[in-house]
């Protein structure tokens, strides 16, 4: 079995009680078979608790009105690694913030920046991700899918990776290709000419083509931003505090009118270029952690175009959410407002199946 982590993986380490918020609440947690099984041979009376506190036909966990696991305790510890140990997780709770995609002989691994502690470290990293790859013996189940499209999707991945890091080049031109890049390939593979996706990749390793790319982020992503943001009150709200967040964050931003809009963003721009110099690299690494999580799981559903643009869709909502926190701390920002915005979007936007389908259907 071949692995793929990104460098910073092994820098991670759970900081428990100490952390802000906790990966506890807020969403259902789901229950593997294995661990279910063995929940119900657990005795005594932590046993009892542990059966009153399941879906047994949902498989997940209970919890309270404020959506907090049944076996989160007031001071954030979990109950359930107190008396059962860390072999007594499920394997959702086992594996989190790690991500990992399945597909025949290879696992790709990557770190949810839903966890505040992950997102400190993807962001305040300055140099490009590198992606590590290990072999470790064993086999394991996976979904039927076309490997041969898996293998051009992995070597699509690898070039939007080189773009999106090419720092020699502005990143809104980044943008730009990454996403006519995947919108070719789309096209090719639709076409059945899937193994002539290397014209395609060879067309945007030269430079020259930077020029010939129509203005793709002004002319379709920035036209109407309102309406884009406005998207997500169409998902599901993992937390009560989000929809008040997102109508406070549309009520600044376009609330006086496109010109008091244009005029904001435009000061926000200057002042992130004078203050926070290390957005550009930020953002880099956000979408490349988009790309790493998401892009090869189109080799289930062939949605090469609508992956890469969901990356950029997801950096764009966050940078509009840095927009309004700008203008409600009286244009002040630091890093770990920035922290705190990617970690709350990234937990409702990737906790849920139903709102990755959504944020993937997202025309702008």
């Amino acid at each position: 079995m071949l692995y793929t982590i990104p460098d910073y993986y092994r820098q991670f380490q759970c900081i428990a009680d100490r952390c802000e918020d906790t990966c506890c609440a807020g969403w259902q947690i789901v229950i593997d078979n294995k661990s279910l099984h063995k929940y119900r041979k657990v005795r005594g009376k932590f046993g009892r608790r542990l059966r009153r506190s399941i879906h047994w036909r949902g498989k997940t966990f209970r919890q309270d009105k404020e959506k907090r696991c049944a076996f989160l305790e007031p001071d954030n510890l979990c109950s359930m690694y107190t008396e059962l140990g860390a072999k007594g997780l499920c394997r959702t709770c086992r594996l989190y913030p790690r991500h990992v995609e399945e597909f025949e002989g290879v696992r790709e691994i990557t770190l949810s920046v839903s966890c505040p502690e992950v997102a400190r470290i993807l962001l305040g990293k300055e140099e490009p991700v590198c992606f590590l790859t290990y072999e470790k013996e064993g086999e394991e189940e996976y979904e039927d899918y076309n490997p041969f499209l898996y293998s051009k999707l992995a070597d699509g991945q690898k070039e939007i990776l080189g773009i999106l890091q090419n720092r020699k080049i502005e990143l809104k031109e980044r943008i730009e290709l990454v996403l006519s890049l995947a919108e070719d390939m789309e096209r090719y593979v639709e076409k059945d000419k899937l193994f002539s996706c290397d014209e395609v990749f060879e067309k945007y390793r030269e430079k020259c083509v930077c020029a010939e790319i129509s203005e793709t982020v002004d002319r379709k992503f920035c036209r109407n931003p309102r309406k884009v943001f406005r998207k997500l009150y169409a998902m599901e709200f993992l937390r009560e505090d989000w929809e008040p967040h997102l109508r406070e964050t549309e009520d600044i931003l376009y609330g006086s009118g496109r010109e008091s809009y244009k005029k904001t963003q435009e000061e926000f721009a200057e002042w992130l270029e004078i203050h926070m110099p290390r957005w550009k690299v930020q953002c880099e690494q956000l979408l490349v952690y988009f790309i790493a999580t998401y892009f090869c799981g189109a080799v289930y559903d062939g949605k090469i175009y609508a992956k890469a643009r969901m990356s950029v869709v997801s950096v764009f909502l966050i940078y509009e959410m840095l927009v309004a926190r700008w203008c409600k701390n009286e244009r002040q920002l630091d890093f770990e407002d920035v922290v705190e915005i990617v970690y709350r979007y990234s937990r409702e936007v990737e906790h849920s199946d139903k709102n990755l389908e959504l944020l993937e259907r997202i025309e702008y």
